[in-house]
């Protein structure tokens, strides 16, 4: 995600947007093709369409691409919503974990250990889900990292599962589960920390409608083709009026339409690694500092930086 906001207003209008890479080739080839244009109404006149069909069909274009902008804003939006929840739901439930399981007063000092061991586990354990969903979502190995969090025994039950971080919540229930029949946790306190994994759950349940539901297909492929068939007739529109001109305004009206097309394609998939998608990652790394604050870990990872401007 681009995070760069400290430069001069000059600078973004002449360096900044990513959009550009993408859609170069476009707007190269329409303004290639209003050259040949010009060139071709002055030695054919009758080579022009006139302006008024790009006028009547430029105001609704602009309406339904500010319309799918926002549609895909939107997705954009709640997928960041969601992941703020998630950060909020792990650092609650770390803090149950770490308060609400403790062992019975009469416990002799191996168990204490027992339990001290476990939290510090169940903390670990939320943070590898944490990495695993985000894999998930981006469609990387959801297993990376799990081998230094869980057993032998858990690891062949999560193999079983095609989606992974939800076997690690299944996983973290079996545990709480057990905590609960050794007397570490008391009955007050078990649906606290099943309300934390149902939170969870449903955090991961709706950005997994967000990605496996994108805009209507038939939808986007109408604009693209609106957006190309403007762009390439506009150049035999203009260069009765413009002449020469047309190539100038050609090129900045394509590279608004197409630079617009391009956003709303970007924005409409939250997850993945592009520059403006959510970066994941940093926020991830800003869970898991907080959860091994929470249990004193001695070895803490160093916050997510940009690079060139961009969180990952």
């Amino acid at each position: 995600m681009w995070v760069d906001t400290r430069r001069s207003w000059i600078y973004h209008v002449i360096f900044g947007g990513r959009t550009l890479p993408y859609i170069w080739p476009r707007v190269a080839i329409v303004s290639a093709l209003s050259l040949v244009a010009t060139y071709g109404y002055h030695r054919f006149p009758w080579l022009n369409l006139k302006i008024t069909p790009f006028t009547l069909i430029g105001v609704p274009l602009g309406i339904f691409l500010g319309f799918r902008n926002n549609a895909s804003y939107d997705r954009f939006w709640e997928g960041r919503k969601l992941w703020g929840s998630l950060v909020n739901t792990t650092r609650s439930f770390a803090r149950q974990l770490t308060t609400f399981i403790d062992a019975p007063e009469d416990a002799d000092g191996s168990v204490k250990a027992e339990v001290a061991v476990e939290r510090e586990a169940l903390v670990r354990i939320v943070i590898a889900y944490v990495h695993a969903f985000r894999h998930h979502l981006r469609d990387q190995d959801t297993r990376a990292g799990l081998d230094k969090v869980l057993s032998e025994a858990e690891l062949e039950s999560i193999a079983k599962h095609e989606n992974v971080p939800i076997a690690i919540l299944g996983l973290l229930g079996d545990r709480l589960t057990a905590a609960r029949k050794k007397g570490w946790v008391h009955a007050f306190h078990a649906p606290l920390l099943e309300s934390s994994l149902v939170s969870m759950t449903d955090v991961q349940g709706a950005c997994e409608r967000i990605k496996s539901t994108p805009l209507p297909h038939s939808y986007t492929v109408l604009l693209h083709r609106i957006v190309g068939a403007y762009c390439i007739l506009l150049p035999f529109g203009v260069a009765q009026d413009l002449g020469w001109m047309s190539v100038f305004v050609v090129l900045f009206v394509s590279y608004a339409l197409f630079g617009l097309d391009a956003i709303g394609d970007e924005l409409e998939q939250p997850f993945g690694t592009d520059i403006n998608d959510l970066a994941l990652s940093a926020i991830s790394r800003t869970i898991e500092i907080n959860l091994l604050r929470r249990i004193g870990a001695k070895e803490v990872p160093p916050a997510a930086k940009a690079k060139d401007g961009v969180l990952e």
